[in-house]
């Protein structure tokens, strides 16, 4: 049956590899089980329900990339358009998490309808490649902000606005979640090095143990008043109620509080980060896996696309932000993965990780801090690609990614990293007299944010 369903000895494969392939692949990505909830409990959406969310957005994801596409590709809320969701959209732009997901509905709708057609490519190849480099670039420097504050090791000053922690005042609170998170990123970094399957993960849940082993011997103090509550978690199974606080409340809003126009450049951003993020990832991962033709195009694609797009609907429904596909796919793919199976599996481990919930959401966050600080260096890795010399032609190209790259953590939001490169590329393009270089989309997009910044 899965040979006919998944063509496993077309593939050079069997049901044993895909099945430790899959395995990997979730051992690589169940950090986001972890991350995820904490990310989005800052817009104050429950955690519980978040997880939920999340694993079942998952679960479909992976199943439909395996069916559809029969690839091995793994789904889940992908790393950076929470953090937008969360800090720029709700906490930035003062718009409630239903407003947010509502927007993460209507951007997966309209990445259906570009997955039915080619219109996707044309934006794809519109965008210059530098600028498209430099947005992951920027969104890794991002993350890792985020990551340095929950860790408590970037904290406000007066003076320098941002500064680094104290460690020995407040010792057994802040202090001490703050060593450990240090502690926990370098744990974390060596296991990255050696190679480690799932090397996130296990840094996430062995900062954990550390902080518990700490509270144990009193280095920890609990003091819930001042956030800082037990680190013991309470076992149990997952109260799937909890769901509902979360389910089809994307439709449960008042759009005429909310700016047309900037509600628009919400979607877009989503848009634009999800179709540049999902391309990327699978034509880097196919390519690793010998998938793509002689031309360098994905056979499968239009089916990839389609299932990221549609778990990304359905994800905002249940509750979580954009799904998409994750680059840790690669893990299984190095494990033998060659085929849907490996994604189908993935997916069903998700489903069995949203039964132990009570688990995921008490990892305190100086534990998944190290994680993001992680995944913000492997997106800021893509830096190597950008061209940032060269004659004239090269460096009006390489500026307005720098602005990019930079406003992103300075500006704390990814929207405003993405307007000023895309306005700056159009304009140093055309005061210095390389027009031709410039598509129509870049004009149209450079004006629109332009007027975001005008009115509102």
């Amino acid at each position: 049956m899965f040979d006919r369903i998944f063509k496993l000895k077309q593939n050079n494969t069997n049901v044993r590899t895909e099945i430790i392939a899959g395995l990997t692949t979730f051992m690589t990505m169940a950090y986001i089980l972890a991350v995820n909830p904490s990310l989005l409990s800052a817009a104050g959406m429950d955690s519980t329900a978040v997880l939920i969310a999340t694993a079942l957005a998952s679960c479909l994801g992976s199943v439909l990339m395996g069916v559809l596409a029969n690839l091995p590709f793994a789904l889940s809320a992908g790393m950076g358009l929470n953090a937008y969701l969360a800090y720029t959209v709700v906490l930035g732009m003062g718009y409630t998490w239903q407003v947010a997901l509502l927007a993460v509905f209507i951007e997966g709708i309209i990445f259906i309808i570009l997955s039915l057609t080619n219109v996707r490519e044309a934006i794809f190849n519109a965008i210059p490649y530098n600028l498209k480099k430099g947005v992951s670039v920027g969104i890794g420097l991002f993350i890792a902000f985020i990551g340095l504050q929950n860790a408590g090791l970037s904290v406000l000053d007066s003076s320098t606005l941002v500064t680094m922690t104290s460690f020995t005042e407040n010792f057994n609170t802040q202090g001490i979640c703050a060593l450990l998170a240090v502690v926990g990123l370098f744990i974390t970094a060596f296991m990255y090095i050696k190679g480690v399957k799932g090397s996130i993960l296990w840094g996430i849940l062995i900062t954990w143990v550390l902080g518990i082993i700490c509270q144990l011997t009193g280095l920890y103090a609990v003091d819930a008043e001042a956030g800082y509550y037990s680190l013991i978690p309470a076992f149990g199974i997952t109260d799937y109620s909890k769901l509902g606080e979360t389910f089809g409340q994307c439709f449960n809003v008042d759009l005429s509080s909310v700016g047309i126009f900037n509600f628009i450049v919400v979607i877009f951003s989503f848009l634009f980060v999800d179709m540049f993020d999902t391309l990327g990832t699978l034509i880097g991962v196919s390519n690793k896996a010998g998938m793509l033709d002689e031309e360098g195009h994905l056979p499968a694609i239009k089916p990839a696309l389609m299932a990221d797009s549609i778990a990304t609907s359905a994800g905002a429904i249940l509750g979580t932000s954009t799904t998409t596909t994750f680059v840790e796919s690669a893990s299984g793919v190095a494990a033998g993965g060659r085929t849907g199976l490996t994604a189908v599996v993935a997916g069903a481990l998700f489903l069995i990780a949203s039964l132990f919930a009570p688990i995921f959401t008490a990892i305190p966050s100086f534990a998944t801090a190290p994680a993001l600080i992680m995944v913000g260096f492997m997106m800021f890795s893509a830096v190597t690609d950008i061209k940032f010399d060269g004659d004239g032609s090269k460096i009006v190209d390489a500026i307005p990614t720098y602005l990019c790259i930079i406003a992103m953590p300075l500006f704390y939001s990814i929207s405003d990293g993405i307007c000023l490169g895309v306005i700056s590329y159009v304009v140093l393009n055309l005061v210095t007299g390389r027009a031709k270089k410039i598509t129509p989309l870049m004009y149209v997009l450079a004006v629109l944010f332009i007027l975001k910044y005008i009115f509102l």
